[in-house]
């Protein structure tokens, strides 16, 4: 009877023998940042309406880091229309001083309308 290595190495990628059969030593990157709400979302409709563009991010090894960065430039992006919208809007820290639930009502409508934008612009694309 035939002994077969343990291990194997061809064409680049190492092969460790299990049973009968060679299965590839195939390690995806570590991604350590979350990929958070927007990461989220954005995954859910990537695997619903772009299945294709999904399954090449998840084989390639990318998707974790892709989803990972879109969270963040949603995150920068919000913050920065919340801010345009409060200055355009005047809804301060003056406001917020002087009258809290005109600001706070203020602060949802600007939020809420913030994200929409965030919504059409970066998530469901």
């Amino acid at each position: 009877m035939e002994h077969l290595p343990k291990k194997i190495h061809q064409n680049g990628i190492s092969y460790t023998l299990v049973g009968d059969y060679y299965i590839p030593d195939l390690e995806l990157p570590e991604e350590s940042r979350p990929i958070g709400r927007w990461g989220r979302m954005h995954k859910a409709f990537l695997q619903e309406h772009r299945p294709g563009q999904y399954n090449a991010l998840l084989l390639s090894g990318k998707l974790w880091t892709y989803l990972a960065d879109l969270n963040e430039q949603a995150a920068d992006r919000l913050a920065c229309i919340v801010s345009q919208m409060q200055e355009a809007e005047g809804v301060t820290e003056e406001l917020k001083a002087r009258d809290q639930l005109a600001w706070v009502g203020g602060m949802n409508s600007i939020r809420s309308r913030a994200e929409e934008i965030i919504l059409s612009e970066m998530i469901f694309v």
